[in-house]
């Protein structure tokens, strides 16, 4: 699918047959130049935790099953994540 940019710079991606739609004055560039006009965005510290915590699977399976040393290793391995991306 091509990209096209906009005389404002904002990117746009669109199939040939709805070019119609576009912005006046578009025109059709390459992959790597749409690629540096995509805004670029950090991860807070809570979507690089959310990513790297262990299922919660394996604690509720800890639970069910009473086994305490997979329930502490659990905490222990989410203990670490939040030290890992502390809180800014």
């Amino acid at each position: 699918m091509p990209y096209y940019k906009a005389p404002d710079n904002s990117l746009h991606f669109i199939d040939v047959e709805y070019e119609h739609f576009l912005p006046a004055d578009s025109i059709q560039i390459t992959d790597e130049e749409a690629e540096s006009l995509r805004p670029k965005s950090e991860l807070t510290y809570a979507q690089k935790r959310a990513a790297e915590y262990p299922p919660m699977t394996d604690y509720l399976d800890g639970i069910v099953k009473g086994d305490q040393e997979q329930i502490a290793k659990y905490i222990a391995d989410c203990l670490a994540v939040k030290a890992q991306y502390p809180k800014s």
